[in-house]
C-alpha cells in the first residue's frame, strides 16, 4: 500500500549544475508541489549528490560533467567524519586545468565522457580513479542529503531558492521592436 500525500514532509530538489531548461522544469516543478503541500522545500547541489555516492572512497571525490566549449563543470568533496565537506565550489574550468589542480590520488565521477575519462586517466595516472558506475542511484542520494538536512533544521525559501547555473544560458537577446505608433506611421 502506498503511502498518501499527507505523509510528505518535504521535497527536495536538485539545484544544478546541469541543463538549462531541466533545472528550471525540476525547480518549478519542485516550488509548485512544495507550495501546494506546504511542506518543506530543500535544494541539493547536482554534484554533492553525486559524490555522496562515493563517500566512503575515502579520497576526494570530484564529480565532473561536460559543460561544452572544451570545459567541464566540477567540484571537490571528501567526506569527513558523517559529513560530506565541499572543498572546492562548482567551477567551469578546462581539462588542462583541472589536472594540473589535481595533486592527490582522487576519484572522478559524474557523467564524463570516454574521452575525456581516457584523457584523465593519461594525464594523471594512478592520481585518477575514474568511476564507471552509472549515476541511476543519485535519485537516493539526493533523497538522503535532503533528508539529513530536514533533520538539522535546514530548509529553502521557495521564493529565493534558484537554479545553480554556471554560467548564462545560450539564449540570443530579444531584438528591438519598432514602436508601434512608429510602425503604423510607417505604413502609410
Amino acid at each position: 500500500m502506498g503511502a498518501g500525500l499527507d505523509s510528505i514532509q518535504a521535497i527536495t530538489v536538485a539545484k544544478g549544475p546541469g541543463s538549462f531548461s531541466g533545472l528550471r522544469v525540476g525547480m518549478s516543478t519542485a516550488k509548485g508541489l512544495a507550495f501546494s503541500l506546504n511542506v518543506a522545500l530543500i535544494g541539493v547541489s547536482t554534484f554533492e549528490a553525486e559524490a555522496y555516492l562515493f563517500a566512503s572512497a575515502g579520497q576526494p571525490i570530484r564529480p565532473i560533467l561536460k559543460a561544452g566549449r572544451d570545459e567541464l563543470a566540477t567540484a571537490l568533496y571528501r567526506q569527513r567524519g558523517d559529513e560530506l565537506q565541499c572543498l572546492e565550489k562548482e567551477n567551469i574550468t578546462t581539462l588542462e586545468v583541472l589536472c594540473r589542480r589535481t595533486r592527490q590520488r582522487t576519484l572522478f565521477c559524474g557523467e564524463i565522457p570516454p574521452d575525456v575519462a581516457t584523457q584523465l586517466q593519461q594525464a594523471l595516472d594512478k592520481r585518477a580513479i575514474i568511476s564507471r558506475v552509472c549515476s541511476l542511484s543519485r535519485a537516493g542520494a539526493l533523497a538522503t542529503l535532503g533528508w539529513r538536512k530536514l533533520n538539522r533544521g535546514e530548509r529553502d525559501d521557495p521564493t529565493t531558492l534558484q537554479p545553480l547555473y554556471l554560467r548564462p544560458p545560450h539564449i540570443t537577446t530579444p531584438k528591438e521592436r519598432m514602436p508601434l505608433i512608429r510602425y503604423i506611421e510607417g505604413r502609410t
